[in-house]
């Protein structure tokens, strides 16, 4: 347990990506409880301290399930992600470090949806060299075989900075210089990711993505770079698909324009949350309300992806809404082509998918986005009549 952020904050992400059960949020008084028996269920958000036995006999049966049902997914990880009407959705996971994709093949991931190339760079006096970069990413590649790999180039700023790329102290980093605007401003590192990639391109399926893009203009210009590098390096890239993040209301608002100049969009459900709701994802006080399954947020998804099909373009969703139970049905309603969870969730949501009908899920997906808040469609979601209903 930790006091500060929420479930989108970074420490959770990496809880998740662990496969530790967590919870954010609690009072400081909570952490400092010693000798004292508790239970604590993170799949509904709460801590009980001093349980009677009737409350632990409770839980054990319902962990039993839980353990169960993990157990039939486990079985049937290497199954496609097929609703009950024939749709077939891409289960794919979210890594962070080189060795991560081997336990995605093994879980069953039929892709890298997200790999955060921040491990390259953190944790460390000076940036990683050219070559330490592309190694990295070969390796990647050839671990996951056919499957594609979507790497975010650098997103660093805000909560994320690097001791040897000193970037301006801000009022209000968030809204700063992060993600594709670092890169922009510092073009010598994004050239060097950018040629590492294209180097280790040949080992597999490459999928290049840029962060935190809010405007058509960076756009253009990251890929004026990539453009640039491919040049003077030989490298044809007309094999590779270029994507973004939608995580900026502005990108889910001006999609239909943004999806002209990609292959794919991604959206990253955790920050597109904390710019909508105007909520910082790590305020100790104010995280947990941060909900990435408000109408809003719903709403955007729901643009963007209509914006994107439009245009013949697929999109995912990597964030942390992507591995959330009540929220999958209303992702698959809303007609996302490709859920990017933590890689220990894979079998889960894969076998989940496969209990559902996605005309069901649509029907679920806009009583949801007509809901008033967030409170109320997780309210939706878990109501018997809901839970039946997505069966078709």
């Amino acid at each position: 347990m930790y006091d500060l952020g929420g479930s989108s904050s970074h420490s959770a992400i990496l809880a998740r990506a662990m496969g530790i059960a967590a919870m954010a949020g609690v009072e400081d008084k909570v952490l400092s409880l010693h000798g004292q028996s508790a239970l604590l269920d993170t799949s509904k958000g709460y801590l009980l301290l001093a349980p009677t036995e009737e409350e632990i006999s409770e839980l054990a049966q319902q962990q039993q399930a839980s353990d169960q049902l993990a157990a039939l997914a486990m079985a049937a990880k290497d199954e496609h992600a097929v609703t009950l009407d024939g749709v077939q959705i891409e289960i794919a996971g979210n890594i962070a470090k080189v060795k991560e994709a081997e336990k995605l093949v093994a879980m069953g991931g039929e892709a890298v949806g997200l790999l955060r190339s921040e491990f390259l760079y953190q944790d460390q006096a000076s940036a990683p060299s050219e070559d330490e970069q592309e190694q990295a990413y070969r390796q990647v590649l050839t671990t996951l075989g056919e499957r594609p790999l979507v790497v975010r180039t650098l997103d660093v700023g805000g909560d994320k900075p690097l001791s040897y790329l000193p970037l301006p102290k801000e009022d209000n980093p968030f809204l700063g210089e992060r993600g594709i605007r670092v890169g922009l401003d510092k073009p010598a590192v994004l050239r060097q990711q950018i040629r590492a990639l294209l180097k280790a391109a040949n080992a597999g399926r490459l999928r290049i993505m840029f962060p935190m893009v809010a405007s058509l203009f960076e756009l253009k210009l990251a890929k004026q770079v990539l453009r640039e590098e491919a040049e003077k390096l030989a490298i044809d890239i007309s094999s590779i698909e270029i994507g973004i993040m939608i995580e900026v209301p502005s990108a889910a608002v001006m999609a239909d324009v943004l999806a002209e100049h990609v292959d794919f969009f991604s959206i990253g459900t955790n920050d597109l949350t904390q710019y909508t709701l105007a909520i910082d994802r790590g305020h100790p006080k104010l995280a947990a309300i941060a909900d990435g399954l408000h109408p809003a947020v719903l709403r955007l998804i729901d643009m963007t992806t209509k914006a994107a099909h439009a245009k013949g373009k697929w999109v995912g969703v990597c964030g942390g809404l992507a591995g959330e139970k009540d929220a999958v049905p209303i992702l698959v309603g809303l007609g996302i082509d490709e859920l990017s969870v933590s890689v220990p969730s894979i079998p889960q949501v894969k076998y989940q998918v496969r209990q559902l009908s996605q005309q069901a899920c649509k029907q679920v997906a806009a009583k949801a986005m007509a809901c008033a808040d967030a409170k109320d469609v997780r309210h939706l979601m878990r109501d018997e009549n809901t839970l039946l209903a997505l069966k078709g």
